[in-house]
């Protein structure tokens, strides 16, 4: 357990139904993902309209989120994509769910 009681989060965000994916860690879903919305944070999301939460882990312990964002970015696409539709078949986008929640 982290010693500050704090939850990481590994997330996928989408641009689209079987769009362009990225895969990033945190500590702050809510506050990262509205990052990435808003354009806050520029580069790779920003560019390619990158904006929807389709899928997320939590975990205890910083390195524990950090090897789990590394092995997900290994993966083939369409092991993302299965596990995407795994535990979110229609690709709705999490986020309206989640932020109200974490802030």
């Amino acid at each position: 357990m982290d010693p500050f009681g704090r939850t990481y989060w590994v997330y996928i965000l989408a641009s689209r139904k079987h769009g362009t994916l990225y895969i990033g860690v945190t500590s702050d879903l809510a506050g990262r993902v509205y990052a990435h919305r808003t354009g806050l944070s520029p580069g790779f999301t920003s560019k390619y309209a990158v904006h929807h939460l389709v899928y997320f882990e939590s975990f205890g312990m910083i390195d524990e989120a950090i090897a789990r964002e590394k092995q997900l970015k290994k993966w083939r696409r369409d092991w993302k994509i299965n596990l995407i539709e795994r535990h979110n078949p229609t690709w709705v986008d999490l986020y309206d769910g989640i932020a109200w929640q974490m802030r």
